[in-house]
């Protein structure tokens, strides 16, 4: 009975811990990434996490045991933890927008409320257990980014030389207070997504408005040196061959231009910094291609590493508050990852892959953007408000962690061709081509594949038959991948050229077919599939101050006839006038139709038709009046003749 005894107990212990295998056996696909510098940042922003543990919120490991959250990202691979740092977070006075109080005077202002002491008191947590720390200074009582860089309120009237003294002063107060604590920076961060500058008007380096008073790129250069300055003499009181590595933070990490912009000038002025900060969010800002191209050229340009700062993904569709995501499904489509677990985890592991592919091992790194903040209530984006961004944290509805957020440590394991994901059975690739014009198949086509991402695949394609573009009708062209066994088929339609608008939809990435005239600065081609009606672009229209402006295409040897002008809308609503039109097309004069815009992607078309052409010439396009706030993107023209 004994040995029987012993021999149950065994065979439950056996079984326990076959039980325990199985609960953390992978649940998803991650491919391990080459090359990966030992050093590599896996880091995780958690600045929500004091607000979050205040409000009741719980963390559990995979296997369901309540954990240190911190704990738990460091083991599942996370080496890093960042953390924002806002000046005063509270209302320096109440806040009334359309007619509702958002704020109270006094009233924290939410979104973490991240002080010095819960800096401070999260920091020590992260050193405790031998987690590196980044510290992002956002110079500001609340969120700064590319669109608010306001100045604290305790700073509201100070400029020159006073702004200045205050921003050395201030850094220096902070990193001495960290020093004394024992939880002084590993990484600092002088300012946050600095596109067009900090602490605006004084470091601002683009106007709004023509007759807009702005520091410009001399007063955004100094305001920084102050705090590099601070940073580089207290490092030294707490370690005299210290040297902290500062970085120079940007939002866009896709768009090249804006880098070099910033860069080109941050050089010239001969400016202290180590790294280039990045934030690269794949429905805003670009393909993972983008990013990479990018970050390749300027890494070389400058001669620096670069870093991701910030970068997320959606696990689901599904909300888990009464607020509403910022992430749905038409994002999910332009992306090209599934909004699933996997598709995440995927996600992540690609922005790892192009980080790590930078030449010369530049890469130093990624962030991910608050994982830990899943839906609990009374944490929000600002007190009052819900959770824009619970189905993009790494942790559950109930706080349990998700297997995507294994990827920061599957990424390093040791390559398993089970873990190379497979290209799902490819079927044709639909093309179009126009009648009698050149055409060259697509370099590359979109490929899903099992792990939930739809990834671009480089083709040669065999030679396009010079007689199949002469008449409408359809052909088949082959190809095989270059970098994989896959062969591919594209049945080509041929179609007369039927919408006479170039760059219909934006795309191009600017506005070189179009003329605007009026409130300029109101105006971009902005990069944005969450704001596109098709693809990734569209046109932009916002400002702070009352705008009006006309965007125009010209045609001046169209074929006479009847044509229909159509074009979609999409904003917040508010515009006194928001018109489609066209003009100097012959006898009829000035046609238009109007919209009215009612909310974010509820887009609507206005259609302006018999639109009689008779000697050829033509201008289209769209008219905005509107007071200071208003936004809307206007997208997918078409000019089509009808008889």
């Amino acid at each position: 009975m004994r040995q029987v005894k012993q021999w149950l107990g065994a065979g439950l212990l056996l079984g326990a811990l076959l039980g325990a295998v199985q609960a953390q056996s992978p649940a998803i696909t991650v491919e391990p990434v080459g090359n990966l510098r030992p050093d590599f940042v896996m880091g995780a922003d958690v600045s929500i996490l004091n607000e979050m543990e205040k409000k009741g919120a719980r963390y559990y490991d995979q296997m369901g045991n309540r954990k240190d959250p911190l704990e738990i990202l460091k083991d599942n691979g996370v080496n890093w933890i960042r953390l924002r740092l806002w000046h005063t977070p509270v209302y320096a006075e109440s806040v009334i927008e359309n007619g509702r109080t958002v704020g109270q005077k006094g009233q924290a202002v939410g979104g973490g409320n991240n002080d010095l002491a819960t800096t401070i008191k999260l920091a020590k947590r992260a050193k405790a257990l031998g987690l590196k720390f980044m510290l992002d200074i956002h110079y500001s009582d609340f969120w700064a980014d590319p669109d608010k860089q306001t100045k604290p309120a305790a700073w509201a009237k100070l400029k020159g030389a006073v702004l200045e003294q205050a921003v050395y002063d201030y850094t220096k107060q902070v990193l001495l207070s960290l020093a004394n604590e024992q939880v002084f920076p590993d990484m600092l961060q002088v300012g946050n997504e600095l596109n067009g500058g900090l602490l605006w008007p004084d470091g601002k380096t683009f106007k709004s408005r023509p007759d807009e008073e702005i520091g410009g790129n001399a007063g955004f250069v100094g305001l920084l040196r102050q705090g590099i300055r601070a940073t580089r003499e207290v490092e030294k009181t707490v370690d005299t061959s210290k040297h902290t590595p500062i970085v120079i933070h940007l939002a866009d990490g896709g768009k090249n231009e804006l880098y070099r912009r910033v860069f080109d000038l941050l050089t010239a002025e001969k400016v202290d910094f180590d790294l280039i900060g990045m934030s690269f969010y794949p429905y805003w800002h670009g393909t993972i291609e983008d990013f990479q191209t990018n970050a390749d050229e300027i890494s070389a340009r400058y001669g620096k590493d670069v870093i991701v700062m910030e970068t997320a993904y959606a696990y689901t569709l599904d909300n888990g508050d009464n607020w509403p995501n910022l992430f749905n499904a038409s994002m999910q489509k332009s992306v090209g990852y599934k909004a699933t677990v996997q598709g995440q985890a995927s996600l992540v592991r690609d922005m790892i892959n192009a980080v790590a592919k930078v030449p010369g091992a530049r890469g130093a790194g990624l962030f991910y953007w608050e994982p830990l903040w899943y839906g609990v209530n009374g944490v929000g984006w600002r007190t009052g408000e819900g959770n824009g961004w619970d189905n993009q944290a790494m942790f559950d509805a109930k706080g349990k962690a998700l297997p995507s957020l294994a990827v920061f440590k599957r990424v390093r394991d040791v390559a398993d061709s089970a873990q190379t994901p497979k290209v799902i059975s490819q079927g044709p690739v639909e093309l179009s081509a126009f009648v009698g014009e050149l055409w060259s198949p697509p370099a590359s086509i979109k490929v899903t594949f099992s792990d939930d991402a739809v990834r671009p695949v480089y083709i040669d394609w065999e030679d396009v038959p010079a007689k199949a573009l002469q008449n409408t009708g359809t052909f088949q062209l082959k190809g095989e991948a270059v970098s994989m066994d896959l062969k591919v088929t594209a049945n080509v339609t041929v179609v007369p050229r039927r919408n006479m608008v170039q760059d219909d939809s934006f795309e191009s990435g600017n506005l070189k077919y179009w003329t605007v005239t009026g409130s300029v600065a109101a105006v971009s081609n902005e990069r944005n599939p969450g704001n596109a009606h098709s693809g990734i672009q569209s046109l932009h229209y916002w400002s702070s101050d009352p705008f009006q402006f006309e965007v125009v295409h010209q045609f001046d040897n169209l074929k006479p006839g009847i044509y229909t002008l159509k074009a979609w809308a999409a904003g917040g609503g508010g515009e006194k006038a928001l018109e489609l039109f066209a003009r100097d097309c012959g006898a009829a004069g000035r046609q238009s139709a109007s919209w009215t815009n009612t909310g974010w992607q509820k887009w609507t078309q206005a259609t302006v038709k018999d639109l009689k052409i008779s000697d050829g010439k033509c201008t289209i396009g769209v008219l905005v009046d509107s007071k200071p706030g208003v936004w809307g993107n206007v997208d997918d023209f078409e000019l089509i003749r009808e008889e």
